[in-house]
C-alpha cells in the first residue's frame, strides 16, 4: 500500500508539475506574439506621450526577457527534477548524515542544496544583467560590483540563516506534534524583527542612502507627508545608478524605522510635481494599510503551508514519491521537499495574488489623486513606463495572470477617471 501512495504521488507531483510548465509556456508565447503584434504602433492613448523608437525599444526588451524566461524554466526545471526524483536530495541527506549529528546534518543539507541553487543561478543572472540590460542601456553594474554584491549576499545569508535554520530544525525536532504552530510562530517574530532592522542594518551593505537635499522636491515631499499625516524615519536617496538606469521610489521599515527612499535615477528623471505624485501613490499603500493586509496574508499562508508538511512529515509515501528513501527521512529532508515541490501544485493560484496586488495598486491609485495631481502622476507613469522599457502592449491574459501592477492603459484610465 505504502508504494502504491508513493507512486501516486510521484504522478501527482509530475501532473502539477507538468500543468504549471505547460502554462508559463503557453502565457509566455501569448506575450511574445502579443508584443510583437504591437510593436510598430504605438498605442492612441499614448501617440502624443511615447516615441516609436522608445516603444519598440520596449517591445524589444520584453521579449528578450520573456525568451530567457524560457532557458531559466528549462533550468529551473530539470534542478529541480534532478534533486528529487534524481536522488540529488537523497544523496546529499545520506552524505551529511552519515558524518554529523541530525540538527547539523540537516543544516549541512539546506546549506548545500542554497549552494547548488546559487551556482546554477549565477550564470543566469549574468546573462540577465551584462546582456539583456546591458543590450537595452540599463546596466550600470561592473563585473567586480556584481560578484561582490553575490558574495555580500551569500556571506548575509550564511550569518543570518545559519541559526534561523537550526531554530527551526530544533523546534521540529523538540516540540511533538505540533511543532509547525511553533515554528509558525518563530517565523513571524523573525520576519517582523527583519522589517524593523533591514533599513538601518542591512540595506546600506549594497547602497548608500543620503538624506534627499533641500529643495523643491524636499518642500514638496514634506508638504505631502503633513496633508497625509505621515510620519517617516527620514527621506533618502539611494545610488540606485550604481547598478541601474531603471528608477524607483519605496518605503522600508515598519513602525518607527520607516523611511522613504528614491532612486537617485528617479530624481534625475521626474519633476517636482511628478515625484510629488509618485509618493502620493506610495503613501496610498500606507494608508490603505495594504503593507499590513500583505504580511498578514503571507502569515496566513505560511500557517497553512507548515500545518500542511506537519501532516505530511510522517507519511513514507511523501518522501518516496519525491525521490528518497527511508534511511534519510527526516525534519530537514521534509522542509526542502516540501518547499521545492509545493510551487507546482500552488502555481496555479498565481492570478488571485496578482489580482489582489492590481486592486491595491487601483486603491493607491485613487488616494494619490485625491492628495496630488493626478495628471502629474499620469505623467510620471509614463516616463517611468518609458525608461523602464516596460511594454504598453502587454497579451491581456498574460497580465491577467503575472502582473502586480494593471496595464499602462487601464491604470491611466483609472486615473484619470478618479478626477
Amino acid at each position: 500500500m505504502p508504494d502504491t501512495f508513493a507512486s501516486s504521488f510521484t504522478a501527482l507531483f509530475l501532473a502539477a508539475l507538468g500543468i504549471s510548465v505547460a502554462i508559463r509556456i503557453w502565457l509566455a508565447s501569448r506575450q511574445i506574439r502579443h508584443v510583437c503584434a504591437s510593436r510598430d504602433r504605438v498605442p492612441a492613448e499614448f501617440a502624443d506621450r511615447v516615441a516609436l523608437e522608445a516603444h519598440r525599444k520596449a517591445a524589444d526588451y520584453t521579449v528578450a526577457k520573456v525568451r530567457f524566461g524560457f532557458v531559466a524554466l528549462t533550468v529551473e526545471t530539470a534542478l529541480l527534477l534532478a534533486l528529487t526524483l534524481g536522488g540529488g536530495i537523497d544523496a546529499l541527506a545520506a552524505w551529511w548524515q552519515a558524518r554529523w549529528p541530525a540538527l547539523t546534518a540537516g543544516l549541512g543539507l539546506i546549506f548545500s542544496l542554497l549552494l547548488i541553487s546559487g551556482l546554477v543561478d549565477l550564470p543566469l543572472a549574468w546573462w540577465r544583467q551584462f546582456v539583456i540590460e546591458a543590450r537595452f542601456g540599463f546596466n550600470r553594474m561592473t563585473p567586480g560590483l556584481f560578484l561582490a554584491d553575490t558574495l555580500k549576499s551569500a556571506l548575509l545569508a550564511a550569518v543570518i540563516g545559519a541559526p534561523v535554520i537550526l531554530a527551526v530544525l530544533w523546534l521540529m525536532e523538540t516540540m511533538g506534534s505540533y511543532w509547525w504552530l511553533h515554528v509558525w510562530l518563530f517565523w513571524c517574530c523573525f520576519n517582523l524583527l527583519i522589517l524593523f532592522i533591514y533599513p538601518t542594518w542591512i540595506a546600506p551593505l549594497f547602497n548608500k542612502f543620503e538624506p534627499l537635499a533641500e529643495g523643491e522636491v524636499r518642500q514638496r515631499v514634506e508638504a505631502l507627508l503633513a496633508r497625509c499625516g505621515f510620519h517617516s524615519g527620514g527621506l533618502f536617496v539611494m545610488d540606485g545608478s550604481r547598478r541601474s538606469a531603471h528608477g524607483n521610489a519605496y518605503f522600508t521599515g515598519f513602525g518607527k524605522t520607516k523611511r522613504i527612499v528614491f532612486f537617485d535615477t528617479l530624481l534625475k528623471r521626474l519633476q517636482p510635481a511628478e515625484i510629488e505624485a509618485v509618493l502620493a501613490h506610495e503613501l496610498g499603500h500606507f494608508k490603505r494599510r495594504h503593507v499590513v493586509k500583505r504580511i498578514i496574508t503571507m502569515f496566513a499562508l505560511s500557517l497553512l503551508f507548515l500545518a500542511a508538511l506537519g501532516q505530511l512529515i510522517s507519511a513514507p509515501w511523501f518522501y518516496a514519491g519525491l525521490g528518497v528513501g527511508a534511511e534519510v527521512q527526516g525534519t530537514a529532508v521534509a522542509l526542502v521537499l516540501f518547499f521545492l515541490a509545493i510551487p507546482a501544485f500552488v502555481f496555479p493560484l498565481t492570478p488571485l495574488g496578482s489580482m489582489l496586488s492590481r486592486k491595491h495598486e487601483f486603491e493607491a491609485d485613487h488616494y494619490a489623486a485625491q492628495h496630488a495631481n493626478s495628471e502629474d502622476l499620469v505623467r510620471a507613469l509614463v516616463k517611468l513606463y518609458e525608461d523602464n522599457a516596460a511594454t504598453l502592449t502587454p497579451d491581456p491574459l498574460h497580465s491577467l495572470f503575472y502582473d502586480s501592477h494593471p496595464p499602462a492603459a487601464i491604470r491611466i484610465a483609472h486615473l484619470k477617471a478618479a478626477t
